[in-house]
C-alpha cells in the first residue's frame, strides 16, 4: 500500500511556474514508479510525468516535455513537478500516482486528492 499527499497548487499567470509536491508513504517505495496526472474541467484525466524510486525512467507527454520536470528526493519521501512557462491549457486538477514497476498493468493503483492549478492569460 502507498499513501500519497499533493501540495503546492494555486493560481498564476501564463509564463510562471508552479512546483507541486507529493508526499509519499509505504513500504518498498523503490518498487514503485510514480507519476503526475492532470484532469481538466470536461476532459479525461491524463498522463503528464512518470519516474522511478531509483530517479530513472523518466516519460514526459509530448505538450509539457521541455517545460515539467519530474523528480524525487528519496530521503524526503517526496516526487515533484516543476512546472515553467506555464500555460493557460495547463490548468487542471494535478493528481500524484504510484504502480508498481513488476507488473504487465500500465494502470495506477495508488492516487493521491489532486491539487488545483490554475494559470490566467
Amino acid at each position: 500500500q502507498v499513501q500519497l499527499v499533493e501540495s503546492g497548487g494555486g493560481s498564476v499567470q501564463a509564463g510562471g511556474s508552479l512546483r507541486l509536491s507529493c508526499a509519499v508513504s509505504g513500504r518498498n517505495l523503490y518498487e514503485y514508479f510514480m507519476g503526475w496526472f492532470r484532469q481538466a474541467p470536461g476532459k479525461e484525466r491524463e498522463f503528464v510525468a512518470r519516474i522511478g524510486w531509483s530517479g530513472g525512467g523518466t516519460v514526459y507527454t509530448e505538450s509539457v516535455e521541455g517545460r515539467f520536470t519530474i523528480s524525487r528526493v528519496a530521503t524526503e519521501n517526496t516526487v515533484y513537478l516543476q512546472m515553467d512557462s506555464l500555460k493557460p491549457e495547463d490548468a487542471a486538477v494535478y493528481y500524484c500516482a504510484a504502480r508498481r514497476v513488476a507488473t504487465t498493468s500500465t494502470e495506477y493503483p495508488y492516487w493521491g486528492q489532486g491539487t488545483q492549478v490554475t494559470v490566467s492569460s
